[in-house]
C-alpha cells in the first residue's frame, strides 16, 4: 500500500514539474518573434524594392552617362 502511496506521489510531482516548465512556452514565444520579424522584412522589401531598383538603375545610368 506504501508503494502505491509513493509512486502516486511521485508521478504528481512529475506532472506538476511539467505543468511548471516554461522553456518551451519560451522557445515558441521566441519563433513567434523571429517569425513576425521576417513577415516584417519581406513586406518591406515588396513595398520598397521597385523604388530601391528605380534608384540604383538611376545611379547606374548617371554613372554610364558620366
Amino acid at each position: 500500500m506504501l508503494r502505491v502511496i509513493t509512486e502516486a506521489q511521485s508521478t504528481w510531482m512529475r506532472v506538476r514539474t511539467f505543468v511548471k516548465d516554461q522553456s518551451g512556452a519560451t522557445a515558441i514565444e521566441y519563433g513567434l518573434i523571429a517569425a513576425g520579424i521576417a513577415v516584417a522584412i519581406i513586406t518591406t522589401v515588396f513595398a520598397l524594392g521597385t523604388q530601391i531598383d528605380g534608384f540604383f538603375q538611376n545611379i547606374s545610368s548617371s554613372l554610364a552617362s558620366g
